[in-house]
C-alpha cells in the first residue's frame, strides 16, 4: 500500500489539463455492449475504476485495448457469462452493465456492487424501471437478476433522480420495443454525454439533461469513435486546491456550465473565478476567504463529490459555513481526520458546522473514501508542516496521476510506501 507525504505551505499556481471524465467514460463503456461493432474512445482517463470496468467486459468477452488515451473496444465476440462477486464488488460502477446485458441478452444476474462506504446506494430504483419495462427484476440473496424476453417501452417515473438508475434505464430502452419515457430523470453532464455516444452509434435518445428523457428503440446499432467529456468533478477539485493555497490555478478543458454551483460559492467566499472557451481559472484575493454555506443537491446542485473538497477550504474561511450532505448519508469520515489537523468541524445529524481557523498542522491521516482522500491532499497542501494521507488505492479510483499534476502547479507531494500498522 501507498501513501502520500505532503510538505504544505506551497501556494499553487499555472495550468493544469482536466482529464476524461470517470462517471462519464464508465456507462459509456458499459453501453458497447449493446453494440456488434468496435468503438474507439477518446480521452479516457487511466484510472483504477476504468481497469476494473475493463475486465468486467473482458468477462463477457468483450476485447479491450489501450493506445495511449484511447480505449479500443470490441464487443464483437459477446457471451452471456455470469460474473465473479469478487470483481463486480470492486467498484459501484459495476452494476452499469445491468442495463445494457438485459438489453442485449434478455437476461442479467448480477452482485450487488461494491464502491466507496459513503452511504446506501440501493438497487430499488433500478429495479424498479426494468419491472415497469416488462422485466421480471429482483434483489434477493445479495443478487440482482431480471429477464425479459424483449423489454417493452414504457413511462417511467423514478423516485429520486439517481444517476445510476437514469443511465441504466435509457440503456435498457435502446433495444426495448417502441417509446420509453423516463420522467424525473437525473440531469447530471455525464447522463447527456452517455446520450450523445448512444446516439453516434444509432440510437433515438433526446432530452437527455432534462429531468424527461425520450428513448425510441432500435435494433442494431453500430461502432464508432467517441471522445469522454472532462471530468468536472478532478476540475473542481484542482480549482479547490489552488483556492486553499492561496494561489491561481487555471484548469484547462473545463466548462463553467457544468461547474455553476461551485464556481458560485467559490465567488460567494471571495475567491476571483474567470472562464473563456480554453477552461476555467481561480485566483485567490488578498483578504482571508468567507464562510458559505452549502448543500448537496442533485445536479444543477452542488455535487455531492465536491462537498468534501469544499469542506476543507472552508476550515480556513473566516466565520462559521453550514455543509449540509443531502445525498449520502455517511459522508463526513474526513472530518475527523481534518479535526486531527486543527479544524474546528461538528457533525450534527447530516450537516456539518465548521468554524475556520487561522492555521491547520500536518499530521497522518487516513483516505476513508475517493473523495475523502482528495479533501485530506487539499487539507494538507495548506497545513503547515508535513502531512501524510494514507490509504491512497481510494484516490487512485478517480484522479488521474493526481500527485504529477499537482506538482507542475507547484506542490511539495510524493508517492511513498505506506508504513504497516503494528
Amino acid at each position: 500500500m501507498e501513501a502520500y507525504r505532503i510538505q504544505g505551505g506551497s501556494r499553487l499556481q499555472g495550468n493544469v489539463k482536466a482529464s476524461g471524465s470517470k462517471n462519464a467514460v464508465l456507462p459509456i463503456m458499459a453501453a458497447t455492449i449493446l453494440s456488434d461493432e468496435p468503438s474507439i474512445l477518446h480521452n479516457v482517463p487511466l484510472l483504477d475504476d476504468v481497469k476494473v470496468m475493463c475486465q468486467i467486459l473482458n468477462h463477457y468477452g468483450v476485447k479491450t485495448r489501450w493506445e495511449k488515451k484511447d480505449l479500443h473496444i470490441d464487443p464483437s465476440g459477446i457471451f452471456y457469462a455470469q460474473p465473479p462477486v469478487t470483481l463486480m464488488q470492486k467498484m459501484r460502477g459495476s452494476n452499469l452493465v445491468l442495463g445494457p446485458l438485459l438489453g442485449r441478452f434478455g437476461e442479467a444476474e448480477l452482485p450487488f456492487p461494491g464502491g466507496c462506504s459513503i452511504g446506501s446506494r440501493p438497487m430499488n430504483y433500478h429495479v424498479q424501471s426494468l419491472c415497469q419495462m416488462g422485466a421480471h427484476a429482483e434483489e434477493k440473496n445479495g443478487f440482482i437478476t431480471a429477464r425479459a424476453k424483449r423489454l417493452q417501452g414504457s413511462e417511467i417515473c423514478l423516485d429520486f433522480p439517481s444517476v445510476g438508475a437514469t443511465e441504466n434505464s435509457i440503456m435498457a430502452a435502446i433495444k426495448a420495443r417502441g417509446r420509453t419515457l423516463i420522467r424525473n430523470a437525473a440531469r447530471e453532464p455525464e447522463i447527456v454525454d452517455l446520450a450523445r455516444y448512444l446516439n453516434v452509434i444509432g440510437a433515438n435518445v433526446k432530452g437527455a439533461g432534462s429531468d424527461c428523457i425520450e428513448i425510441e428503440g432500435v435494433r442494431k446499432l453500430k461502432g464508432a469513435e467517441y471522445s469522454i467529456m472532462y471530468d468536472r468533478i478532478e476540475a473542481g477539485s484542482f480549482l479547490l486546491a489552488g483556492a486553499i493555497t492561496g494561489g491561481e490555478v487555471f484548469v484547462e478543458g473545463a466548462n463553467e456550465d457544468a461547474l455553476a454551483s461551485l464556481l458560485a460559492k467559490m465567488q460567494q467566499a471571495g475567491l476571483h473565478v474567470e472562464s473563456s472557451a480554453a477552461g476555467v481559472g481561480v485566483k485567490s484575493g488578498n483578504n482571508r476567504m468567507k464562510a458559505v454555506d452549502i448543500k448537496t443537491m442533485p445536479y444543477p446542485g452542488f455535487a455531492t463529490d465536491l462537498q468534501s473538497q469544499f469542506m476543507a477550504l472552508m476550515t480556513l474561511a473566516c466565520g462559521t459555513a453550514i455543509i449540509a450532505e443531502n445525498i449520502f448519508e455517511n459522508r463526513f469520515q474526513h472530518a475527523d481526520e481534518m479535526r486531527r489537523m486543527g479544524a474546528n468541524i461538528k457533525i450534527i445529524g447530516r450537516a456539518a458546522v465548521v468554524n475556520g481557523v487561522k492555521k491547520l498542522y500536518g499530521n497522518t491521516v487516513q483516505a476513508s473514501d475517493l473523495r475523502a482522500g482528495a479533501a485530506l491532499v487539499l487539507t494538507g497542501l495548506a497545513a503547515e508542516g508535513e502531512t501524510v494521507v494514507e490509504n491512497i488505492e481510494y484516490i487512485d479510483r478517480g484522479y488521474e496521476s493526481f500527485e504529477e499534476k499537482l506538482q507542475s502547479l507547484g506542490a511539495h507531494i510524493e508517492r511513498v510506501a505506506q508504513i504497516a500498522e503494528k
